[in-house]
């Protein structure tokens, strides 16, 4: 019988974003694949350390735990490795507890047209370049930046934060606000209230997490108990009166987020360092620069603000 990974939250990830291999691109760019290759092979049984998306993966993997009934996740590895030095990242699995067995090791090749056979997503890689191209040809990709925070290995709590245009929806408001500034994009917005925005790169990603919280709001006992496993929040430059279109656009979907901060320019890593969110997602690298010095951060290349 297939699998039935149609019916999952499908992530693919690449080795880079889930682990940190700096010291390894570095022997690459200095020495060459095959220098590369070997250090790969002699260091097979060596763990590398945790990458930038290793929180949000690790977080993301534990609610197949506390949903085992539904185990509705599943990360794929997707790699520009060749196999023989992909070893020493599925050795790594079974030492940091993610239940990631499938994986695919390409020699070269981008990953990001797979996405489709996995029906995933999110693709989530450090190759910038791949990531623009995964965008410009549909697919839901973003890119990794550099965090050097500490993960919290007690904290099981997944908790996640998207902007909203250019991002959960598309980037029409954002065209208004670069035709006219702020008074056209707030003129705009509010004869427009009542018409739903289309959809975003990573709306599917949302409209999934949400179909697991659902699982949690079943249970009476849990609606608003903030040691809830998921925790959506929505992080936005948009203030009244913008944000009743938002909040349009996700009621018409039947979407909810645990938080939403209307900010209205207030610096999105104020926030963001209080909420703590295991990943972050935006369309504009301004906001995620100083964000992902405490912040795991990933851009997404869509819209007029990335032309």
């Amino acid at each position: 019988m297939p699998y039935p990974i149609e019916e999952k939250l499908v992530v693919g990830i690449s080795s880079t974003a889930l682990f940190d291999l700096t010291k390894e691109h570095q022997i690459f760019l200095d020495e060459g694949l095959e220098a590369f290759r070997k250090y790969q092979a002699d260091n097979a049984a060596v763990p590398p350390e945790p990458g930038a998306a290793y929180p949000f993966i690790k977080r993301l993997l534990h609610l197949n735990k506390v949903f085992p009934d539904q185990a509705p996740v599943e990360v794929v590895m997707m790699s520009r490795n060749d196999p023989e030095a992909g070893r020493r990242m599925m050795n790594a699995m079974p030492h940091y507890g993610l239940d990631i067995t499938r994986s695919f090791f390409l020699s070269g090749s981008a990953p990001y047209p797979y996405m489709k056979s996995l029906n995933a997503c999110l693709y989530l890689s450090t190759n910038k370049e791949e990531v623009k191209d995964a965008i410009a040809q549909g697919h839901p990709a973003g890119h990794v930046l550099p965090c050097a925070a500490k993960d919290d290995d007690d904290d099981n709590q997944l908790r996640i934060a998207f902007d909203f245009d250019g991002v959960l929806v598309d980037d029409e408001a954002e065209a208004r606000y670069a035709d006219g500034g702020l008074p056209l994009f707030h003129h705009y917005e509010v004869a427009n209230k009542d018409r739903p925005l289309k959809d975003g790169p990573l709306m599917p990603l949302l409209q999934k997490i949400s179909g697991i919280q659902q699982i949690e709001r079943d249970n009476a006992h849990k609606v608003n108990d903030p040691a809830k496993a998921i925790r959506v929040a929505i992080v936005t430059a948009r203030n009244a009166p913008a944000h009743e279109r938002l909040l349009n656009t996700m009621k018409n979907l039947g979407l909810e987020a645990d938080e939403l901060f209307l900010l209205g320019g207030i610096e999105k890593k104020n926030i963001l360092d209080v909420l703590r969110p295991q990943i972050f997602f935006d369309d504009q690298i301004g906001h995620l620069e100083p964000a992902a010095e405490s912040t795991p951060c990933v851009h997404i290349p869509f819209g007029i603000r990335n032309q």
